[in-house]
């Protein structure tokens, strides 16, 4: 494209001046770039769940920001709870699991009656209270599930379950940073790709 010429016999000079301003220039032009650049995602702390919707709408959330969602089963009379709780919220706000690709957290209220009349729980095999339950993409990863009181009140234990957790980023995998497909199957024949 070309300069763009106005006929400027009849205009002020300071007319003038500000059409010369508007003509674009190497320094004004927008640079687009077809690459995204991923950065470490600052976790999220969610309030607790009372209710199907509510979990449903978390897990929406973290799967559209591709992070794992985290979720911690108590209840009203739990004392491990208690202790658990602001214990895993410290550790998220602090920014454990930012650097492998960040998590949203959230505890649910297992004793809540919405919870409780949906048989949320039973939904995704909460048979023990706390539960640590993350879920990738929207589903349970039920093969991390922790529900040992004595682990969940571990600070290092969390900080490494947190660190795996955060390295899905949405892929369903787990947590090696390799993001498993529903076609996993086909690395066995095929290779790992590199």
């Amino acid at each position: 494209m070309g300069p763009i010429r106005v006929v400027t016999g009849h205009l002020s000079p300071i007319t003038k001046a500000a059409l010369r301003c508007t003509q674009p220039t190497t320094a004004s032009r927008a640079v687009f770039s077809t690459s995204h650049r991923v950065e470490a995602s600052r976790n999220q702390v969610y309030a607790s769940v009372r209710n199907a919707d509510q979990l449903q709408t978390y897990l929406l959330l973290s799967s559209t920001s591709r992070t794992p969602l985290l979720t911690l089963w108590t209840t009203s009379w739990c004392s491990t709870c208690r202790v658990v709780a602001p214990l895993l919220e410290h550790l998220v706000e602090s920014g454990v699991g930012e650097a492998e690709g960040g998590v949203s957290y959230c505890t649910v209220e297992y004793d809540a009656p919405d919870v409780m009349e949906t048989g949320l729980g039973l939904t995704y095999m909460i048979n023990s209270i706390p539960t640590l339950l993350s879920f990738d993409a929207q589903e349970p990863q039920i093969q991390t599930k922790v529900a040992d009181g004595r682990q969940l009140s571990d600070r290092k234990f969390l900080e490494e379950w947190i660190r795996n957790e955060a390295r899905r980023h949405g892929n369903r995998g787990g947590g090696d940073g390799g993001g498993r497909s529903p076609l996993g199957f086909l690395s066995g024949i095929f290779g790992k790709p590199k």
